[in-house]
């Protein structure tokens, strides 16, 4: 049984329902919505609208992770993220997780008022990442990548996807508890379009489960991502949203804790129809 998690007088109890996280992007170039987010009016907005739909954590990103982006200067990233969590914290009651690979914005984003860390890199871009979220004792998302958003796509290449990534989670893990992480604060998203092919991200989602003998909440994010595009042959991010269910589906099937998605309202429909399912 995985522990509970409490956030902010909000406890999640890992398998008894399906949990959201709205993803907010305040970004001029995210792959769906860059550019919708990025002003402090309309961030708010937007938070406001994900807590009011279902959201149970409301993520914050200022830098692109879309295949190919470039990394942005850590000025930037601070300016664009800073504010709006200030912001956000003053209008919302729900937990903000800061979606960054670098510790310094992790540090400022906790000060201004985030509760947790999302990294995309799994702590490994910046070495200094795990030992800060030890001083803030706030919980950490450690996902799978490959190289970086720029380079990701071309270092596809696995003898054994799932062992591989397991593999990975199992090293991270293990780094997390020695530099005094308690493995309750910790959770792992297997990067569902990150170095992963079309087929890989749909190997992941068909084994998820294989992942629940890590013993911490598992994080799906397959929000509007290509490979539903390429299923349902829709270019435009915005026209997935059926799809995403589709996917968030599989992924309750295969005991996902957490879901990453664009689309609350929706997804939170179909959480209700798939827990009713699978957690009953």
């Amino acid at each position: 049984m995985t522990t509970p998690l409490t956030i902010r007088e909000h406890t999640f109890h890992w398998g008894e329902r399906t949990y959201l996280m709205g993803i907010l992007n305040v970004t001029p170039d995210s792959f769906s919505d860059g550019g919708e987010f990025d002003t402090i009016d309309a961030a708010l907005a937007q938070a406001k609208k994900l807590v009011a739909d279902g959201a149970d954590i409301i993520d914050i990103g200022g830098q692109s992770t879309r295949p190919g982006a470039e990394q942005i200067s850590l000025e930037e990233e601070l300016n664009r993220v800073i504010p709006a969590i200030k912001a956000l914290r003053e209008e919302v009651s729900v937990p903000i997780s800061i979606d960054t690979t670098r510790a310094s914005v992790a540090q400022a984003a906790v000060e201004a008022g985030a509760d947790l860390v999302n990294d995309i890199s799994g702590g490994t871009y910046d070495a200094d990442m795990l030992p800060v979220v030890v001083e803030l004792g706030v919980p950490i998302v450690l996902m799978h990548i490959r190289g970086t958003p720029k380079t990701m796509q071309q270092l596809t290449d696995y003898e054994d996807l799932v062992g591989e990534v397991y593999q990975f989670f199992e090293d991270r893990i293990d780094r997390a508890i020695q530099v005094g992480i308690d493995r309750s604060r910790l959770i792992i998203d297997p990067g569902i379009g990150f170095a992963k092919t079309y087929e890989q991200s749909l190997e992941l989602l068909r084994r998820l489960s294989e992942f629940r003998s890590l013993e911490v909440p598992i994080l799906v994010g397959p929000s509007r991502k290509s490979f539903i595009g390429r299923i349902l042959d829709r270019n435009d991010p915005k026209l997935r949203v059926w799809g995403t269910a589709a996917a968030c589906c599989a992924a309750i099937a295969g005991s996902a804790d957490l879901l990453r998605v664009h689309d609350v309202a929706e997804m939170c429909d179909v959480c209700r129809v798939a827990d009713a399912i699978w957690r009953s």
